[in-house]
């Protein structure tokens, strides 16, 4: 495992080359699972991803497995419980906009049948795959994020900026910006063919 050729931003501690080697870029059509990396990547906004990563268990037991359904009932008095918590991120802006992140995320839900269904619909259905040669290549956002961003966001969605949204697609393998030269750039290219 040590001798693989990996994408580089992993660094050398367990955590994340197990998240790059196996959820990284792997296409999610979970709703509940894709809730989270919604949550997770509004909490790293400004922070690291290791950092979030570390508390990542913390979180699933602080806000009930990111079920939205239970999230989008939260209080005045579990966002006071959850800002005890020093577990997780204390920022009670990020807390009181995942509640209402739940919110709407149900209403989608509604709308679509499935959040998938809905956040797929900006690649078309299928991972956008790159060709990144060099970490410096890959893009903080795109088009298709600059798109979610905008549609989120009209929808009541907070800490959805375009670069938090490129985070999430990256995440839930909705792209493949592994680099060519990685072990998992062919893995997962060679995925998304077969499903598609």
């Amino acid at each position: 495992m040590k001798n693989k050729t990996r994408c580089g931003w992993e660094g050398n501690t367990e955590l994340m080359i197990r998240y790059h080697d196996t959820e990284w870029g792997v296409p999610v059509h979970d709703d509940r699972k894709l809730f989270e990396f919604l949550t997770l990547d509004a909490f790293q906004a400004g922070l690291s991803w290791a950092g979030i990563l570390g508390k990542r268990e913390n979180f699933r037991a602080a806000f009930d497995n990111f079920d939205p359904i239970q999230i989008a009932k939260y209080d005045g008095q579990k966002v006071q419980q959850l800002l005890q918590n020093p577990g997780i991120i204390r920022n009670k802006s990020k807390i009181t906009c995942t509640i209402s992140n739940a919110q709407k995320f149900l209403e989608i839900q509604q709308e679509f049948g499935s959040f998938d269904r809905y956040i797929w619909q900006f690649t078309g259905g299928k991972t956008i795959v790159n060709q990144w040669q060099e970490l410096s290549q890959v893009p903080a956002s795109s088009p298709e994020s600059d798109a979610m961003s905008k549609d989120l966001k009209s929808r009541g969605f907070k800490f959805v900026g375009s670069i938090i949204c490129y985070s999430m697609m990256q995440a839930a393998g909705m792209v493949n910006d592994h680099l060519v030269s990685c072990f998992r750039y062919h893995e997962l290219a060679g995925a998304s063919k077969s499903r598609s």
